[in-house]
């Protein structure tokens, strides 16, 4: 049998001295130990089983002590108010003119500007919501299985019907506002024409095209007589004059709870002519969700479907940025390395 007395001083010498004491509740003494049960006799198996466990439990209690250990820096307090000594070097800081904007914030500002001479009004999105504008109010309601397609942030503050806060998805959880504040213009004859860039979050995992926080404009245009036509003519004018170029476009049917019919909005690949890793070989880039606004949408902010119709779409603005400078990772634009963020 096992000495485990000897492993158990062993390990616990080693949890002491490490300075990753996590890593040796992974060592392989503890897979050996396991294997050794089931070719012990059967009258054995209990009191070496509960030995094992027993020392496990000693070896995490160690090893939860030695990280608190190693999480009590002791640094001496500084006074960010003093000033400097007469004989200290001044740190080399960099000059405030060598500064520029980032180019998610400097395309953002293109963006809205074209959707404002487009006859768009631009708002704001919020950074924590609830799941009412993130879902009910969208045509999500409660236990609908597409909610766990949007891999949702949650806090674990809760609001006034015990459902946690989100850190939204997507813009569209201020579509359900921008419908009730200005839903008094189509009344008076004019559309609701209304757009929101702003960041959203997802739990994604990382790679060339997908970051966990990004950001999204979305835009809704509802009147009398609106229809797929209006919503396709509406992006392909706003991404030619993005784009500065005549672009070919395509339409594929999708799914989405909050439009119906639903499309994906796809641009034909600048980065290639036969396929490439961004394209996936296929070509053509997904660039964006949109569809005609579901009636119970509508309903939700007090709008007749039946008299009013109106179309909302949803595009990543770093995925428009990536296609328009030809940047190959979306992690660049969060990554804040100098060499990339100075050549705009």
């Amino acid at each position: 049998m096992t000495d485990i007395p000897a492993i158990r001083e062993t390990l616990l010498a080693t949890v002491a001295q490490s300075n990753a004491p996590q890593e040796v509740l992974r060592a392989p003494e503890f897979r050996k130990l396991y294997a050794q049960i089931p070719a012990l006799p059967a009258e054995e198996r209990g009191a070496f089983g509960q030995a094992v466990n027993e020392l496990k439990t000693a070896i995490e209690a160690a090893v939860d002590a030695r990280q608190a250990e190693l999480d009590q820096v002791d640094v001496a307090p500084i006074d960010v108010t003093a000033p400097f000594d007469v004989n200290a070097t001044r740190p080399n800081l960099l000059p405030a003119e060598n500064g520029s904007e980032h180019p998610l914030t400097r395309e953002m500002t293109i963006i809205s500007d074209i959707f404002t001479r487009m006859g768009f009004v631009a708002e704001e999105s919020r950074e924590i919501d609830d799941q009412f504008h993130m879902f009910e109010s969208l045509n999500f309601p409660k236990g609908h299985p597409a909610r766990d397609d949007y891999d949702t942030f949650m806090t674990t503050q809760v609001d006034q019907n015990g459902d946690s806060f989100v850190a939204p998805a997507h813009t569209s959880t201020m579509q359900h506002r921008l419908l009730v504040q200005y839903r008094d213009m189509l009344a008076q004859g004019e559309p609701i024409a209304a757009l929101v860039p702003d960041r959203v979050f997802r739990n994604e995992d990382l790679d060339a095209k997908h970051e966990h926080t990004f950001y999204q404009v979305e835009g809704i245009y509802v009147g009398k007589s609106i229809n797929v036509g209006n919503l396709v003519a509406t992006l392909q004018t706003f991404l030619e004059e993005y784009y500065g170029r005549k672009l070919n476009v395509r339409i594929n049917p999708f799914y989405f709870p909050f439009t119906e019919p639903s499309f994906e909005f796809a641009l034909e690949c600048p980065f290639c002519e036969n396929g490439c890793s961004v394209c996936s070989g296929s070509k053509w880039v997904e660039l964006l969700g949109c569809g005609m606004i579901h009636p119970n949408v509508l309903r939700a902010a007090n709008i007749d479907p039946a008299e009013y119709t109106g179309f909302a779409f949803g595009c990543g603005i770093d995925r428009l940025v990536m296609m328009k400078y030809q940047i190959e990772d979306i992690r660049n634009l969060e990554s804040g390395k100098l060499d990339f963020l100075r050549q705009f």
